[in-house]
């Protein structure tokens, strides 16, 4: 009796029949009205379900040549490429063009039903399809059967295999037409009907996941996935689940014909497909929700359960991609998973090896693009002893040894031969790594009993998967993650090259929240600096002063203690910062896992960071030292003058009150005429010498470049600085140098660009040095020759020609010495002696009269001593505060956070400018322009002023000030002059007080202490008001601060400086002491000046392509013949760059648009013929081109 009879029994009996129930009665009526109208599979696939035959097939051939370009021949890669482009365009239409068929709107409006009617269909439609399918594959079994007899029969034997393989029919083949459906309709317009009225299909397919039903992962059929099909379906569970959405996943991998479905069917209460004769193609996900109980063990709310295509199928043995086929699948799901079940028969020795090589490359791959080590169980079934654990201990070692031979291997075709034994790759003891499950039946089915043992030995078996799962629990993914992590590993997969080619979206936006971290940690540690600096500068500029607090006896003590200071306060910071470090990857949540690689690359950062600081803050208190000794001298004449002025002046009062006669102020100023001019002419010669900074900067240039041999010393005794030196543009020098370069080694615009960038940068150090109006010193010329050597270190266009960078330095030391020559003469005429006694002579005249009329001074004292010396100090102070202030309020801002994100803010700003010369000046000049983009950003930024922080450093001066003043009170001073050492004294860790200014400030100072000091309490409050009411511009301001902001953001967000060497595009790697460089975006190489010498056309290669092709790259040292090396290998001349090859074939998207749009510009700007675009270049959209932008650059 069969079973569908049973049920009238079962009535008899008042026992329920499911079949009774109106929902499964209208199920199933759906489900016959579908499977009815099968009659050949073959056929009825494709008529029913066309878009996932031969179309989808060949889409997945474009998808993988894309990546691969095997077939690119001699033609152009990024013409191919567009070709291919258009093909899947053409493709998608196609199967837009074809109308849904009958069977898959029933099918769909079926699963449309909520509730447990669209269960019974899917129940009936399974049981429905499966008798279908067995039939037919009876047939063809049996045929198959007797073909096999005869071996002259292979070509029937191979028909007959494709037959079996394609006339298998279940509703995963219905669920992959739904997804092809979905897929095609994202090729049309956004507002299109037939797109929108398809929107809902993912969320349908995310209910039946919750419901327990599997996802079609990878199509088993076309060995691809459907990955914006699946991405939305995934979203829209993550969506409907969060925030209860991490998920743990566990696959399983084998032969084929195995159980490894069943094993996961006992083992988890699921129900993937195992009927008889059909085996699972591709791999099916599965979700299963986690109670409550063990929720919090486990740490996470749903396990995914894939289940995957047996390895080594027969189907697929015939076919040459099959153990590539194999190697796809097998490093998707293991990449995937938390922990792999690996089924094994110990008796096929040969075959196992096949499938240990498999799953031990697969691992290889995920230990070295950064997964933890994978974690896995050798399962080894249909073992009838049951003590099998015990007594096969020769055999896990006999396993152990092949496995360390497969690591090998794999090593070997990776090129990653560190990798010698299995362990190295993965977790694995033998004693708890492998388990013996004994078979099903008792004897042979389908009569024979189900072995108890088996169940009890899975059961074990997932107690055991439980344990270890709970160990990586806490890093469990959520829906998100999982899905952004096989988008990663797939579009991997389609590359010839894995690990090569790897780029995960999940490590990339760890790694921008590591950088953005690693700049917050870093911008403390300067910023922590700059304020000890700015003290430590102070006390310099005090040393010898009323205001010194040193306790000194000489300026070199001072130095050596301020620069010891330094280094503890330098170790202090960059502990902090490693400690910092540490305790991010100490951190558990997240996936700060991803990123542990580059945790030493950021450690060596942080000292190479310390290491910089050092030399700068050395150089900044040095600079300091130098300027106070020189001043000191000027201080010294200025205070004898001084004296002696002053005490001429009261004898003058002495004489001309002895004389009894009431004098006019005529006569008194008669009088002091007279005395001053007798007495400055008896003080005149004390003059400052003019030195010649000429000798200091060419005794400093010789000493720089002793190290770089006879032809350098040579040079620099044929011209003298003076003549190097003669002002004269960057592009006259360019002319001078043209002819030191190779012809064939760059472009003339690409030179030009390199000088123009090291000529700008120094000559704005000089501009920032002559903005301080202090005199010279020999730190000056060190830092301009440390940024040279650094700049032609970072371009190996021109940094190993000597005869180059000596003329280089010339050029520049020689402006520089020009420059500073004026600076320090400014400075020595600024200084005279004889100028600051004529410009006190009023002061002094003034004095004169009101001491000889004994008017009171104390109203103009405490308002000349708050205008001439407290007030230039306060903007002094402010301004030296005001530079760190703004550059943490830029790096708050998203485009100052990481150098990825500046570089996106770049691109996408300079699309909405849409203006030729900017994109010009960009490619040519970056450095020039990023400096530029900054200003204008910090301009914008505080277009209303920078008044709260003002406010700030205002504010603390007054209080400084207010408290210093009542210091003084306290101390009963016996006149203004110790009043006023001791308000100095006070503020000497603040505030520099102009010497000059004060001296001038106690000549003949008679005002009463007291009314003095009240008198300054009220200035100080009106001069707190003034400048709280100052008005400055931002780009006058800018120029007066002492820390540059725009400098600052600059260096930090440049980075190491470094290029792309086919493309130009800037490294983006965080820290500066990464090892290896890289770029998110990659530009066509013509847009960089490269051309075919034989057409003189712009060349639009682009290397991120070329990279995955077999194209080759000339490469030659200046002056050195061309040679010519694959792009492939492109690491054995340029071993410190990782160019990965692009993702897709809208990756460069961006820049093809650029090129594209200005090709004509471009070839006139280079002097040469504009490139031959390809059409899908011209189709691409400011849109698209923004959009690509944002993938590149991982902005969600």
């Amino acid at each position: 009796m069969g079973i569908e009879k049973m049920a009238d029994v079962a009535r008899d009996l008042g026992i329920w029949v499911d079949e009774d129930s109106p929902d499964c009665q209208t199920a199933r009526k759906n489900a016959d009205a579908i499977t009815s109208e099968i009659q050949d599979i073959l056929e009825y696939k494709e008529s029913a379900l066309p878009l996932q035959g031969q179309i989808w097939k060949e889409l997945t051939r474009l998808e993988k040549e894309e990546l691969r370009l095997k077939k690119v021949g001699s033609e152009n890669i990024e013409t191919y490429k567009g070709k291919l482009k258009l093909e899947k365009k053409k493709l998608r239409k196609k199967q837009n063009s074809r109308k849904m068929s009958k069977a898959m709107t029933r099918f769909i409006e079926a699963i449309s039903i909520p509730g447990i009617q669209r269960c019974y269909f899917l129940k009936w439609m399974r049981m429905n399809l499966d008798n279908v399918s067995r039939e037919k594959l009876f047939d063809l079994g049996e045929q198959y059967k007797e073909k096999c007899k005869n071996s002259d029969n292979k070509e029937e034997i191979k028909e007959i295999e494709q037959q079996l393989s394609n006339s298998s029919l279940g509703t995963e083949h219905f669920f992959r037409e739904m997804g092809q459906i979905y897929e095609a309709s994202l090729s049309l317009a956004v507002t299109d009907p037939a797109r929108q009225q398809l929107q809902h299909l993912p969320k349908l397919c995310a209910e039946l996941m919750l419901a327990g039903f599997p996802l079609e992962l990878v199509d088993g059929e076309a060995s691809n996935i459907p990955l914006r099909w699946v991405t939305d379906v995934l979203s829209q569970l993550n969506d409907m689940v969060s925030p209860k959405n991490k998920i743990l996943v566990v696959t399983v991998l084998g032969v084929q014909s195995t159980g490894k479905s069943t094993l996961l069917n006992t083992m988890f209460g699921v129900q993937f497909a195992v009927s008889s004769g059909r085996c699972t193609r591709g791999a099916f996900m599965l979700l299963i929700k986690i109670n409550e109980d063990v929720r919090k063990d486990l740490n996470c709310d749903f396990m995914v359960i894939i289940d995957t295509e047996g390895l080594k199928s027969q189907e697929l043995a015939q076919l040459d991609n099959s153990y590539e086929h194999d190697n796809e699948l097998a490093t998707l799901v293991v990449g995937l998973s938390d922990i792999t079940i690996i089924n094994i028969a110990m008796e096929n020795s040969a075959e196992m090896k096949d499938i240990l090589q498999i799953v031990v490359h697969a691992f290889l791959r995920m230990k070295e693009v950064g997964k933890r080590k994978p974690k896995c169980q050798f399962v080894h079934q249909n073992v009838s002893d049951v003590a099998a654990h015990d007594k096969n201990r020769r055999d896990r070692k006999l396993l152990l040894e092949q496995l360390n031979e497969m690591t090998q291997a794999a090593a070997k075709i990776e090129k990653k031969e560190k990798y010698s034994s299995f362990t190295d790759v993965m977790e694995y003891s033998p004693d708890t790594g492998n388990w013996y499950i004994p078979g099903l039946w008792n004897g042979n089915p389908p009569m024979a009993p189900v072995n108890a043992g088996y169940s009890e030995a899975v059961y074990e078996l997932k107690k055991n998967i439980i344990h270890i799962l709970r160990t990586c629990g806490s890093s469990a993914n959520n829906i998100s993650e999982f899905t952004e992590w096989m988008k990663s590993l797939w579009t991997a997969v389609k590359h010839e090259n894995f690990i090569f080619s790897f780029r995960n979206s999940l490590v990339a936006d760890e790694y921008m929240k590591l950088c953005t971290q690693i700049n917050k940690w870093e911008w403390d540690f300067k910023k922590e600096m700059y304020t000890w600096v700015t003290q430590a500068e102070t006390r310099i500029s005090n040393f010898g002063t009323a205001a010194d607090k040193s306790n000194k006896s000489d300026m070199r003590e001072l130095l050596i203690s301020l620069k010891s200071k330094a280094l503890t306060e330098l170790l202090n910071g960059e502990q902090k910062l490693l400690g910092n470090l540490k305790q991010y990857f100490k951190e558990t949540g997240g996936n700060v896992y991803l990123v542990e690689g580059h945790k030493q690359q950021f450690e060596n950062s942080a000292k190479s960071l310390r290491g910089e600081m050092e030399r700068s803050v050395n150089n900044q208190l040095t600079a300091a030292s130098d300027i106070r000794k020189g001043r000191t001298e000027l201080d010294n004449i200025q205070e004898n003058q001084t004296k002696e002025l002053e005490g001429r002046v009261i004898a003058l009062i002495s004489e001309c009150r002895k004389t009894n006669v009431k004098m006019t102020e005529e006569e008194l100023v008669k009088e002091f005429d007279k005395m001053w001019t007798k007495t400055v002419n008896e003080l005149s010669g004390s003059k400052m010498k003019v030195e010649d900074i000429f000798d200091s900067v060419s005794h400093r240039l010789r000493a720089n470049l002793s190290t770089k041999g006879g032809h350098a010393n040579y040079m620099l005794n044929q011209n003298s600085l003076k003549q190097c030196g003669v002002k004269s543009t960057a592009e006259g020098l360019f002319k001078r140098l043209a002819g030191l370069f190779s012809a064939q080694s760059h472009t003339k615009a690409v030179q030009q660009a390199a000088s123009d960038s090291i000529i700008a940068a120094c000559s704005q150090i000089v501009s920032e040095i002559k903005k301080k109006k202090s005199d010279y010193c020999d730190a000056y010329i060190e830092e301009i020759l440390n940024t040279i050597d650094e700049k032609l270190q970072n371009n190996p266009i021109v940094g190993k020609d000597i005869t180059f960078e000596v003329s280089l330095k010339q050029h520049i030391c020689g402006d520089a010495a020009i420059r500073f020559q004026e600076m320090h003469e400014d400075f020595i005429r600024e200084n005279d002696p004889h100028r600051r006694l004529s410009e006190n002579k009023e002061t002094f005249c003034s004095r004169f009269k009101d001491v000889f009329y004994n008017v009171d001074q104390r109203q103009k004292k405490a308002e000349e001593f708050t205008d001439r010396c407290l007030k230039p100090a306060v903007e002094d102070f402010v301004n030296r505060s005001l530079g760190p202030d703004i550059i943490g309020e830029m790096k708050t801002s998203q485009p100052f956070s990481t150098r990825m994100s500046l570089q996106y803010s770049l691109l996408l700003d300079l699309t909405s400018k849409d203006d030729f010369k900017e994109y010009q000046s960009f490619i040519c000049s970056y450095e020039t322009y990023v400096k530029e983009w900054i200003l204008d950003k910090i301009v914008e930024r505080f277009s209303n002023g920078t008044t709260m922080f003002e406010d700030k450093h205002l504010q603390s001066c007054i209080r400084s000030i207010n408290n210093a003043i009542q210091k003084a009170k306290t101390e009963k001073s016996d006149n203004v002059k110790s009043f006023v050492e001791v308000v100095c004294q006070e503020l000497g860790d603040k505030l520099v007080i102009d010497q000059k200014a004060l001296g001038a400030f106690n000549i003949l100072n008679n005002a009463n202490q007291e009314q003095f000091a009240n008198r300054l309490t009220e200035c100080v409050k009106e001069m707190e008001l003034t400048l709280r009411d100052k008005k400055t511009d931002i780009q006058t301001q800018l120029q007066n601060l002492d820390v540059n902001p725009q400098n600052e953001l600059f260096k930090t967000l440049i980075g190491c400086g470094k290029a792309c060497p086919f493309c130009r595009a800037p490294c983006e790697a965080g820290g500066t002491a990464h090892t290896e460089h890289f770029a998110s975006l990659h530009r066509p190489e013509g847009l960089a000046g490269s051309y075919w010498f034989k057409s003189e056309k712009l060349t639009i290669d682009i290397c991120s392509s070329s990279v995955s092709s077999d194209n080759r790259f000339g490469h030659s040292f200046l002056n050195d013949e061309w040679q010519w090396h694959p792009y492939k290998d492109y690491k054995d001349m340029h071993p410190d760059w990782m160019i990965q090859p692009d993702a897709s074939l809208e990756a460069s998207d961006y820049w093809k648009y650029v090129m594209a749009k200005y090709n004509e510009q471009f070839a006139e700007a280079f002097h040469f013929k504009p490139a031959d675009i390809p059409a899908a270049w011209i189709e691409i959209t400011r849109e698209q081109a923004e959009e690509s932008l944002k993938v590149s650059f991982h902005i969600k």
